[in-house]
């Protein structure tokens, strides 16, 4: 069984154990996927092996066919000096180095074949991860969210008990009956401390609203007369002199009272000037 089956085979019975399993989730779920990362690891071990045996069965092929080429030329150089059997046992010499050379380039072309297979292989494998993590997120969001729903839930059930309802009700009549209590403890104590004073102001403050709304009501029915004019406004005399009535100007405002409406002034420009900074970003 290759790596990526072994990988396969670790991620399903990961999985089916955490279906299983009653325990936490999110831990299980991180543990996935820290061994699958913990895999990928190993699985790019394997196929960089595996590279480096395909580029040594490359070297080998193209140091037999150096060998083989110089056999060849060797045989050339027997020939050259009239010795044919030197010549003939370079010349088997270099079929040898050819079928070495022969056989280097078969297992090259299937090495690397299955390299190429190798790093499709991981590529996948690593997306299948990055989307196991992405769905590892999603599904812990979902457990939080569940986990919350359902706290809500118990504290509605606990709120919905009836005893404790009950509870509530019968304390607020408590409360209830204490201020009717203190109340009449107050009333009481008025009523017999000789403070009547008060209460005849209490009376005459409740009652005076009421004069005032029925004299309006009246007059709004023609029983009673209309109210009378109110008086203009008197303008007051400079110096006693007689001539034209001249109004006096309004008194000058205080030292402390410049200052106060200077410093409010200031304040306020500050405040539009803040907002006006504010407005410009």
């Amino acid at each position: 069984m290759g790596i990526f089956a072994r990988l396969a085979v670790l991620i399903k019975s990961n999985l089916n154990d955490l279906i299983s399993r009653a325990e936490d989730p999110e831990k299980m779920l991180n543990q996935v996927v820290v061994e699958m990362e913990s895999q990928l690891v190993e699985a790019k071990k394997q196929v960089a092996v595996s590279i480096a045996d395909e580029k040594r069965l490359a070297k080998q092929a193209e140091q037999e066919l150096a060998n083989a080429a110089e056999w060849e030329r060797r045989a050339m150089l027997a020939v050259k000096a009239g010795d044919d059997t030197l010549a003939k046992e370079a010349l088997t010499r270099k079929k040898e180095h050819d079928g070495l050379a022969a056989t280097y380039k078969d297992q090259w072309t299937k090495q690397k074949a299955s390299v190429d297979q190798l790093k499709t292989a991981l590529r996948l494998l690593n997306s299948k991860i990055e989307e196991a993590k992405r769905k590892k997120n999603v599904l812990i969001a979902r457990k939080k969210r569940a986990e919350a729903q359902q706290a809500i839930y118990n504290t509605m059930n606990n709120l919905n008990n009836v005893s404790a309802f009950d509870t509530f009700d019968r304390m607020a009549q408590k409360i209830d009956k204490l201020e009717a209590e203190a109340e009449a403890t107050t009333e009481l104590h008025e009523q017999y401390s000789g403070d009547t004073l008060k209460q005849r102001f209490d009376q005459l403050e409740a009652t005076a609203g009421a004069d005032d709304e029925l004299t309006a009501l009246k007059r709004k029915m023609g029983v009673a007369p209309p109210e009378p004019p109110k008086a203009p406004p008197q303008q007051v005399r400079v110096d006693g002199q007689a001539g034209p009535k001249i109004e006096a100007p309004a008194p000058e405002m205080s030292k402390a009272e410049q200052d106060e409406l200077a410093a409010a002034l200031a304040e306020l420009e500050a405040e539009e000037q803040k907002e006006q900074a504010r407005m410009k970003r």
